[in-house]
């Protein structure tokens, strides 16, 4: 019987690793002992195996998710995912506060959204004023997600990176178009950069090597290969992020980089998740419809090997921990 292409490709790849090839190890966060201000730093990669399959190799660290934290109201998220968050929906550093301490979140990302011009127009010095109270406020390490490809992204992101000195900030996200700019912050102050391509194998390495040529440790890059959400290419980025992994753990050095995905912002602007039952009434409830699609795009996400993921409601924050937990246990 003829194997399917895919298997093919993973027979000759275990059989031709043994072990030899693993993800890079990539710490976020300084604690005070690495010239930074962090109770603890978080490592994730370093395995030489596909994900969970802990009967061929090794899976050091387990996968982490980060909750999401917008530094401006966020008046287009739906109903059902604004709803935990309703008493400081506008009060970003209450909002993060709340999750390290209450919800146990150990890594938060910032969305700089109120950066974008078609947003709140903030200016770099705004979302550098919010960067340094959050940074005194709660000890988790950051994810610091720009505005978006362009000027806006470089300005921000470089005084962002500026302002957090030594606290080995993941910065979000260095882009083929532009990317020398955030790659010099990065490394003048001692920070890590999200690579990202839009779901395809070729640019994804292209981008890194790209990185790489600026003398940038890839040690210090994580791969962003973009997200598509249930039923909206979420398996078009399962196979670009199985390809990669392939890839790096038959030996290719410029694959061999963590995957970030964005679930939260994927999942919470398709139709699915926003449709009252009084529309679609054979839907079922939009609350449990949201959290089901998050919980499903990441647990699918986390199969393809996802490293980190960007959450946003807690209940599928709740979920999904669990599921890591689970899948995580050898045997």
């Amino acid at each position: 019987m003829l194997l399917p292409a895919t298997d093919v490709i993973y027979y000759t790849t275990i059989m031709n690793n043994s072990g030899a090839s693993a993800i890079n190890t990539v710490r976020i966060g300084n604690t005070s002992s690495e010239g930074g201000t962090r109770a603890f730093s978080i490592e994730v990669g370093g395995g030489n195996c596909l994900p969970f399959h802990h009967f061929e190799g090794t899976i050091p660290h387990r996968p982490v998710i980060a909750w999401e934290i917008p530094d401006v109201r966020p008046d287009d998220w739906c109903d059902t995912v604004k709803g935990p968050y309703l008493d400081f929906l506008g009060d970003p550093l209450r909002w993060a506060r709340c999750v390290v301490d209450e919800k146990g979140a150990r890594l938060i990302c910032l969305d700089l959204r109120g950066a974008r011009p078609d947003r709140e127009n903030r200016s770099a010095a705004q979302s550098v004023e919010l960067l340094r109270s959050i940074l005194k406020s709660v000890p988790v390490p950051l994810i610091i997600r720009g505005p978006g490809p362009g000027e806006r992204q470089n300005g921000v992101l470089t005084a962002c990176a500026e302002a957090a000195q030594g606290e080995r900030c993941l910065l979000a996200s260095a882009v083929a178009e532009e990317y020398k700019t955030i790659v010099a912050a990065a490394a003048a102050y001692g920070h890590l950069v999200v690579a990202e391509t839009p779901i395809d194998v070729n640019l994804c390495k292209q981008l890194n090597i790209l990185i790489s040529d600026l003398h940038f440790p890839a040690d210090r890059v994580v791969i962003d290969p973009l997200t598509g959400g249930l039923g909206y290419g979420l398996e078009y980025t399962y196979s670009v992020m199985e390809r990669i992994r392939l890839q790096a753990l038959s030996g290719d050095g410029m694959m061999q980089m963590p995957f970030i995905n964005f679930v939260g912002p994927e999942v919470w602007k398709v139709k699915e998740v926003k449709v009252p039952e009084q529309k679609e009434p054979q839907w079922g409830s939009r609350a449990e419809r949201g959290v089901l699609w998050e919980i499903s795009t990441a647990v699918a996400l986390l199969h393809a090997g996802a490293d980190l993921l960007v959450m946003r409601h807690p209940e599928a924050i709740a979920v999904v921990e669990r599921t890591i937990d689970g899948l995580m246990k050898k045997g």
